[in-house]
């Protein structure tokens, strides 16, 4: 449980971070639509589901400066091994989409992800080869090692073709290359998580869906104050998904959207929400004052069984963020 809740911290933050950002957009921005084939790629049991279109995002001044503040150590060490083969990152790959499996409380969460762009794979072998980096040979695929290979936290990477790379521990990565190669069910085939990836897919420039598990741990963070209340508590441990999107045009928000399991519970649902943000306002209102307007400015709202939560940004105050580091994630 340990790792689950860590890494849906940073997914979290990651969402309301990156979020933030693109709601900044001062021109019309492109929702980012992931072709079907790439979410065909990913196993069956992936269980939270995210994408991001990084060349949109890049066309931004401000990207760099956040983008510091916003990756994981993890992460940033991974750059910079890409870097080191001969993979630019920053202009090298345009699109990235990730999922997460969970493994139970005893194996915790494994990450799958794919990374679309323009890669000479041939090149980048032959660097891992003068490297001696760890090695492992996978129903025809090289998988290249991030540290040892053997580590519960490594990270392996292997080249699908020259526009596509796939990255994640090594077990997800298996099941990745089984599913390329027909081995085993995709995510295509998840009756409950693929209908909502499909429905938010291209809703903007970041989106992504969580199950029902990935849910009740996102929804315990954005309102841990619920746990004080049991009546709140028990109609989040009965939400069934939820979807978030980042899009910016005449009307320029993030949203994110809760799938309860009545009306009554998303009713319910929205006035603790409500009660949160006023509580966690006042918590920020004298270190990060900016913060604690947007916070002001974040609606939300119930229609059906779904709960609707609406955050807007202007750029002056998310610049004003960043420079304050008030949406530093520190791992």
């Amino acid at each position: 449980m340990g790792k689950q809740r860590h890494s849906t911290t940073w997914l979290l933050s990651f969402l309301a971070i990156f979020g933030l950002a693109l709601l900044a957009m001062p021109k019309r921005s492109y929702a980012g639509s992931l072709n079907t084939s790439v979410i065909g790629m990913f196993p069956k049991e992936v269980g939270e589901f995210g994408y991001v279109d990084l060349k949109t995002a890049r066309q931004y001044a401000w990207f760099p400066q956040l983008r510091e503040q916003l990756l994981p150590s993890r992460f940033r060490q991974f750059e910079q091994f890409l870097s080191s083969i001969g993979v630019d990152p920053n202009s090298q790959v345009d699109e990235l989409a990730w999922g997460a499996i969970s493994r139970g409380k005893m194996s915790g969460e494994e990450v799958v992800g794919v990374a679309l762009g323009s890669f000479d794979p041939s090149s980048s072998e032959t660097r891992f080869k003068q490297q001696k980096l760890p090695t492992f040979d996978v129903r025809g695929y090289h998988l290249y090692a991030f540290g040892s290979g053997s580590g519960s936290g490594d990270i392996l990477f292997t080249f699908i073709d020259s526009n596509t790379a796939a990255f994640g521990h090594r077990k997800a990565l298996e099941d990745l290359i089984d599913v390329r190669l027909g081995a085993a069910e995709s995510l295509l085939a998840n009756d409950q998580l693929f209908p909502l990836i499909n429905e938010t897919n291209g809703t903007g420039t970041v989106w992504g869906v969580l199950n029902r598990d990935y849910a009740h741990l996102a929804m315990q963070q954005l309102v841990p104050q619920a746990s004080q209340f049991p009546q709140a508590a028990a109609i989040i441990d009965r939400i069934n998904a939820m979807t978030f999107s980042v899009k910016a045009d005449n009307g320029i928000d993030a949203t994110f959207e809760a799938a309860c399991a009545s009306t009554d519970d998303a009713n319910l649902l929205s006035a603790a929400l409500q009660a949160g943000l006023l509580y966690r306002r006042y918590q920020e209102s004298q270190q990060h004052p900016d913060l604690a307007g947007v916070l002001d400015q974040v609606q939300v709202s119930s229609s059906g069984d779904r709960l609707k939560v609406d955050a807007p940004v202007s750029q002056d105050t998310l610049m004003s963020l960043i420079h304050s580091r008030a949406l530093a994630v520190s791992m």
